[in-house]
């Protein structure tokens, strides 16, 4: 065994899938090399771990840096700056920008816009569209792509594929697990009078748990009929869990934190700043949502990240756009409900980064193993801090957790061997690269 390494993480204790205990990390060119007692071996680069957690490096599946077309709002530089300032070492980036992700010289664009100018690792979901399905087999194991993403109900851009036959089509033609934002786009339509002018209180109300429930029955019966495996994205209602509980077979599902650390009562406060697609629910389906968690039918956490300017955010309701920021706050409001113990350490380990690698077939993430990539996040289970706008490195510039106390922190954040982040700040060039998959895929 090598006596002399990149970088030792010293005197850490891990959280995998093995336990938790204290090991030292050695890293070689990128990757784990060793674990356990390394105090006799040399290193380039040491760093004192003594008193901080080590997690397999966070994988955040779902977010929106908007570029190309709408950089105004994020881009790929900001939003995986926010990334690692929140601890996440890898994202999956959606296709609804403009252009839309819907082709292969859309999708490498994006990965050369990403090379080494992201902060963190990368891949980016190509969009099912009626137009594009027969290219569905190539384009989903292109380099980059995590997937297949496709739109049932409209929510942001022009990407929709509502209707039966066209959600079968693609799932025709899908191998790897596709991703659904599952609300009735005709359902949706139907009820757009019960949207009030300048009320974000009725975004529930017109979004209703039906909308929701409906296009993912819709969906599961879908997918058997194809024979394929789908991803159901921010389940935001109790009716969606008890019906998942008993289709796993066929669906894995995603939560998210702003599901699970706000509900509507909120609406009176920061108004459209709560506003999301599916909407942000009162505390009974929050409640419920954690039921799921606590009994393991939430596979993953996914932030959601979908930042909009104040100014948008402004405009009166329904003219306000959906999204609010989210990747740079996963990691602390997650800790701190480690810390109010309503999940096991182990268990968001399990959801951020051994689940996305397990349901996604990515290769060398999600555990910290001998061979797999050097990725960590390293925190404060003890730290207090008060989550703040001028935290945010969104472009955006807000966050609707703003003024919230929470007691967990990350301290720094490892990408493939190179510590990317160190308390609060960057502290090495961008150098992000697109996620490998399992081959067979």
């Amino acid at each position: 065994m090598a006596t002399t390494y990149d970088l030792i993480m010293k005197g850490a204790t891990l959280v995998n899938h093995d336990g938790v205990g204290a090991r030292d990390v050695g890293v070689i060119a990128g990757k784990i090399a060793a674990l356990g007692d390394l105090s006799r071996a040399s290193a380039g680069e040491v760093i004192d771990c003594a008193g901080l957690h080590v997690l397999p490096g966070v994988i955040d599946s779902q977010v929106h840096f908007r570029e190309p077309g709408l950089e105004h709002k994020e881009d790929l530089e900001t939003g995986s700056r926010a990334a690692v300032l929140g601890g996440v070492t890898a994202v999956f980036e959606m296709p609804n920008t403009n252009p839309l992700t819907t082709s292969a010289e859309a999708l490498a664009d994006k990965v050369r816009r990403g090379h080494h100018r992201m902060h963190c690792d990368f891949a980016f979901w190509v969009g099912g569209t009626h137009e594009n399905v027969n290219d569905i087999p190539e384009l989903e194991r292109l380099p980059g792509a995590a997937g297949i993403k496709v739109f049932m109900g409209s929510s942001t851009g022009s990407l929709l594929v509502e209707d039966d036959p066209g959600v079968a089509a693609v799932l025709a033609k899908t191998r790897r697990r596709a991703a659904f934002h599952a609300e009735d786009e005709y359902r949706l339509e139907e009820r757009k009078h019960l949207r009030i002018p300048g009320d974000p209180r009725s975004h529930p109300v017109w979004r209703d748990e039906t909308t929701a429930l409906q296009c993912t029955q819709r969906l599961v019966r879908i997918a058997r009929a194809q024979r394929a495996t789908i991803h159901v994205l921010h389940v935001s209602t109790g009716d969606e869990i008890d019906f998942l509980k008993d289709h796993k077979d066929v669906a894995s599902v995603e939560v998210t934190p702003h599901h699970l650390s706000l509900d509507a009562s909120l609406y009176a406060t920061i108004g459209t700043k709560l506003q999301m697609n599916p909407p942000v629910r009162d505390k009974a389906h929050q409640d419920r949502i954690w039921w799921g968690l606590s009994q393991g039918i939430a596979d993953i956490l996914g932030s959601d990240h979908a930042p909009h300017t104040l100014e948008e955010k402004a405009k009166p309701y329904p003219a306000s756009p959906s999204g609010m920021p989210g990747v740079q706050t996963l990691v602390p409001l997650m800790l701190d409900h480690v810390a109010a113990g309503r999940l096991t350490l182990e268990r968001f380990v399990d959801m951020s980064s051994a689940g996305p690698a397990r349901l996604f077939g990515i290769a060398g993430k999600g555990r910290i193993a001998v061979g797999y990539d050097a990725d960590f996040t390293v925190v404060d289970l003890k730290r207090r801090e008060t989550i703040r706008d001028s935290w945010i490195a969104s472009r955006c510039g807000w966050t609707p957790y703003d003024g919230r106390v929470v007691t967990g922190w990350p301290v720094g954040t490892i990408v493939r061997g190179a510590r990317v982040m160190w308390e609060g700040e960057i502290a090495t060039p961008a150098r992000g690269e697109a996620v490998r998959f399992w081959q067979g895929l």
